[in-house]
């Protein structure tokens, strides 16, 4: 619309601009347009930037335990481990290959310690992740809550971060069913290795079931993350765009890591660097993809609108103790004026 000012007696129209014109025509422009204005006025970064810290922080714990069930298996199976320490004595002859040896005996000695620090770690961690994505995410939808106690919010956190570990865990079910090994094995049960074009098929069969177990993961999240309940068909459209984007942010993301890997650079910083930029991306994209769901038409209409601050009405009296002296040398300022016009008057009278 234009805009209307008023410059001395003259009535100023502001024409819309060109963007405002665009907007105008075409409905899903303005609706990119609003959720880019929401991420940036939300601090989408920076809440981004957050997320990929916590992610990048609870690598270690989480590494921590997986060599800790490492070790409880290797203890359970001494086969194994000969023949482990076998392999890294033939790989890396000498005082190096002895040293990895004693560091992975060490490593099993103390499993159970190691275990133990690296769940507190990764508790600690998973839920000050949660935390910032819960309030990243809430904040996208611009909801106005009121604090639950510590307590309880940690309480829900918690809750909330076993719930989205079932669903990663259906999702990689998922992935799996529709993988190349187990999908030829159930070709090669039914007899269709020979149908023409079956290969294909079963690749785009297993592309759009790895799609499916994506979106249901960025629905669980997109909507039963945030901290108050929000409109779940503007969630489940923004989980499908943020599931079709993930599938090529993975493809781009594997051919990044085999292009930095054919150097010893990029083999000890490539996979770092790769892994902060993937996840600090992945968030943007999942935040951008909450604002764009947070402002559809009818997430707009429900959305929450505080009330006016209350008036305060303070009326103002003065009284007077009397009158000052300006106010008296005024007053017979004008008695005396009105006198003399008033004498002049009678004057011009004809008698």
């Amino acid at each position: 619309m234009a805009d209307a000012g008023v410059a001395g007696n003259a009535v100023v129209v502001e024409k819309p601009s060109f963007l405002d014109k665009q907007r105008a025509a075409r409905p899903w422009l303005d609706h990119l347009v609003r959720a880019g204005l929401r991420f940036q006025n939300q601090k989408g970064d920076y809440y981004a930037a957050g997320i990929t810290y916590f992610s990048v922080l609870a690598l270690i714990p989480i590494l921590m335990v997986a060599f800790a069930v490492a070790g409880f298996v290797l203890a359970g199976h001494p086969e194994y481990l000969d023949s482990i320490q076998e392999q890294i004595t033939k790989s890396i002859p000498g005082s190096l290959g002895d040293t990895i040896n004693s560091l992975i005996q060490s490593a099993i000695d103390a499993r159970a310690r190691v275990g133990v620090l690296g769940f507190l770690g990764a508790a600690y961690a998973g839920l000050g992740w949660m935390a910032n994505v819960r309030d990243a995410l809430t904040a996208m939808w611009e909801s106005k809550r009121d604090s639950k106690g510590f307590l309880r919010t940690k309480l829900g956190d918690a809750g909330a971060l076993v719930g989205l570990g079932l669903a990663l865990i259906l999702s990689l079910g998922m992935s799996a069913l529709s993988s190349g090994p187990v999908a030829h094995q159930v070709i090669t049960w039914l007899n269709l290795e020979n149908i023409t074009g079956v290969g294909v098929g079963l690749r785009i069969v297993s592309t759009m079931l790895s799609i499916l177990a994506t979106w249901a993961v960025f629905l669980w999240v997109i909507a039963r993350l945030p901290r108050e309940p929000v409109t779940l068909r503007s969630a489940a459209r923004a989980a499908l765009m943020a599931a079709l984007v993930f599938e090529v942010f993975k493809q781009v993301g594997a051919i990044y890591l085999s292009a930095v890997s054919s150097g010893p650079a990029g083999v000890a910083f490539g996979p770092i660097i790769g892994l902060l930029v993937f996840v600090f991306m992945a968030s943007r994209m999942l935040l951008f993809c909450t604002a764009w769901a947070a402002t559809t038409k009818e997430s707009l209409a429900l959305a929450y609108i505080p009330p006016p601050d209350p008036a305060i009405i303070a009326p103002r009296i003065v009284v007077a103790d009397g009158a000052s002296p300006s106010r008296t040398a005024a007053l017979i300022a004008a008695g005396a004026v009105a006198g003399l016009g008033l004498s002049g008057f009678l004057r011009r009278r004809p008698r």
